[in-house]
């Protein structure tokens, strides 16, 4: 007899996820507006206010776990989705093809040796005589990327067990242990940027490619980075090093502890847990824990990765102040957020109630830093996900996947970058002008991830997060089992599983059911159990599982209308399931509620609606090319 049931952990907003962020590209005539985080900092003037919205908060359960719920490892989840596997092996291949002495000449030039080969260029490039007033990203953070790389090709292999991969990431390990010198932190604008990327990369390394030098090689880069990092967290554009210009006070050192935390934690040694509770920002913390909104005007991407660190912190410390601060800071970023689950037009944070999130859907194209940005919203929604296992979480995810990252325009062997979404209404996706980009380094590493996110478990069975084709095989009380996972999701309802066991075992899945599906349904067997499935919880079905049980689990998905905040209802997005569909052609286009919602398939990715002005086509953003778009429509 299967056991189900409803695991309520908390409520998703009952109004529409609001906007998010920015984006520029490389293309002529386009960049119409573009704030990267080289220039986050130049203008004061920017505004500095998110759209709120009229939202349910998360309520206290007594059903969260007694302990965080379990990650699987990279290795234990393969991915048959093609847009999901084609952006792994593509960022991988064009890694795997740059040239070792490219990748190590800024480090090498920086440490005073002999640099041979190709500059890559771009922001990777060092350039002893840069000026950022006119050297545009040209030198801007050389060898910045490096450390991510490192972790995306330690990742991959853990996913690949390719011994061409390990040979290479050990071989890199090796001539970067070369070129450790302070001379990299003195010379460089980001020393706690880079020496954070360099940690993730090492601890990465030793965990997921069995690199046994990895740790020495940490050991001599804290040495070299301790002296010429702040003594503490310093706020983005602070100054605290003399004699050197406003470019030097946009370093991240504020960000750092999530790695230091996760060295520690795998034994790299305590000092490493001691210098992240250093560098845990508490000034920013503290009024978030206590509910109070300090967001406004704050860089986007690296303060919503801080939120990390604070998660860091409850997991490794037990700190319920930092869980406070990362559950309420999380609240407040998506009160201002676009429906595409985005945040941070221009890369800066909002106040509560402001109208900045409404006038960029004209003012800027830079919408939402999108591979650091959802690298970052990956990492928090996982946290949160394991420690509370509220399926809200798995919700927001879900959408930043599919609506903004899964999207993003390839790595190119050259280095352009998908950096922004555009949520203007006259929208294109273009590359970001500058090679080399911070999001090359993001972008690969999140291409990995989605495999860890899709799937969790507890000592009783698994939560099922993110429907993508795919198979996870694990252990269960000495019971080897395989769970496929097929769909055509998220442009059908239909999700359908297979069990295979090398013996009968009884354990429980709970599938995260999104609180937009409508009389959403679970069918064992051929099947369909009673028992209510309610949106916007884990469905639990416990009962004993054998080779070729078959569970379909079926989410509806009638379009809705988001409006993009409360001040302006009348802007909206249209929705199918997790899915915007994005109207083709420069906006804002207008129609009137019922004829969005009366807008029909004409594809299995294409959706269209009769408008005053004639037929418009609508498409998900993992399906638009080179179209002009728009994200939001205005209501006759």
């Amino acid at each position: 007899m299967a056991v189900v049931g409803q695991f309520r952990l908390g409520r998703w907003p009952t109004t529409p996820m609001a906007p998010s962020l920015r984006y520029s590209g490389s293309e002529p005539m386009l960049i119409h507006s573009r704030v990267s985080r080289r220039r986050f900092l130049q203008s004061s003037s920017l505004a500095l206010a998110g759209a709120a919205h009229p939202r349910l908060w998360a309520t206290p359960s007594s059903s969260a776990p007694a302990s965080p719920l379990e990650e699987f490892t990279y290795g234990d989840v393969s991915l048959s989705s093609e847009p999901h596997e084609r952006q792994f092996q593509h960022t991988i291949s064009v890694l795997m093809n740059l040239s070792d002495d490219s990748l190590l000449k800024p480090l090498r030039k920086m440490a005073g040796q002999p640099a041979p080969g190709e500059e890559l260029g771009g922001w990777y490039l060092y350039n002893p005589d840069y000026d950022y007033h006119k050297d545009g990203d040209n030198g801007f953070a050389p060898a910045c990327t490096f450390g991510q790389w490192v972790s995306a090709l330690a990742r991959a292999y853990a996913i690949t067990k390719s011994p061409q991969l390990r040979d290479r990431l050990l071989g890199l390990n090796r001539l970067y242990a070369q070129t450790v010198s302070p001379a990299f932190y003195i010379k460089n604008r980001f020393p706690a940027y880079c020496y954070d990327k360099l940690v993730c990369g090492l601890i990465d390394a030793h965990q997921f490619a069995g690199d046994t030098t990895a740790f020495s090689i940490l050991e001599q880069t804290t040495k070299a980075a301790l002296p010429n990092l702040p003594p503490k967290a310093v706020e983005h554009g602070t100054s605290w090093r003399p004699g050197t210009d406003e470019s030097y006070t946009w370093d991240e050192s504020y960000t750092i502890s999530e790695n230091l935390f996760l060295a520690y934690r795998r034994r790299a040694g305590e000092r490493y847990r001691d210098l992240a509770v250093q560098y845990l920002d508490d000034a920013y913390y503290d009024p978030l824990s206590e509910g109070h909104s300090d967001l406004n005007g704050r860089h986007a991407y690296s303060h919503v990765n801080s939120l990390c660190s604070a998660m860091q912190a409850y997991l490794t410390l037990g700190s319920e102040k930092h869980l406070r601060a990362a559950k309420n800071g999380f609240d407040m970023i998506l009160a201002q957020s676009y429906a595409t689950g985005g945040w941070g037009p221009d890369e800066t944070l909002r106040a509560p109630d402001s109208s900045d999130v409404a006038a960029s859907l004209k003012n800027t194209h830079s919408s939402f830093e999108t591979p650091c940005g959802s690298y970052a919203h990956f990492k928090l929604t996982r946290y949160l996900l394991r420690v509370t296992a509220d399926p809200r979480y798995g919700d927001s995810m879900e959408r930043v996947m599919y609506n903004t990252i899964l999207g993003a325009k390839p790595l190119q062997p050259d280095g352009r970058a998908f950096y922004y979404s555009d949520y203007n209404f006259d929208a294109r996706k273009v590359y970001h002008p500058g090679r080399w980009p911070c999001c090359s380094g993001t972008l690969p590493q999140i291409a990995a991830d989605y495999r860890i996110s899709a799937y969790f478990r507890d000592p009783r069975g698994v939560y099922v997060n993110l429907y993508v084709s795919s198979a996870l095989n694990f252990e269960q009380n000495g019971t080897k089992v395989s769970l496929s996972q097929h769909a055509s999701y998220p442009f059908d309802s239909l999700v359908h599983f297979v069990v295979k066991t090398s013996q009968p075992a009884t354990f429980a899945l709970r599938f995260r059911i999104p609180t937009w599906a409508a009389n959403p349904s679970v069918t064992v067997n051929g099947k369909r159990l009673r028992d209510s499935v309610i949106p916007g919880t884990f469905h639990s079905v416990e009962r004993e599982w054998k080779t070729g049980d078959q569970i379909d689990l079926d989410l509806p998905m009638p379009l809705r209308l988001e409006p993009l905040d409360r001040q302006h209802e009348e802007t909206v997005a249209l929705l199918s399931g997790p899915l915007v569909l994005f109207p083709i052609g420069k906006g804002p286009c207008t129609a009137t509620r019922q004829q969005l919602l009366a807008a029909t398939k004409s594809a299995p990715d294409q959706w269209q609606a009769e408008t005053p002005s004639g037929l418009l086509r609508f498409l998900p953003f993992i399906t638009i090319e080179d179209q002009t778009y728009s994200t939001y429509l205005k209501l006759a």
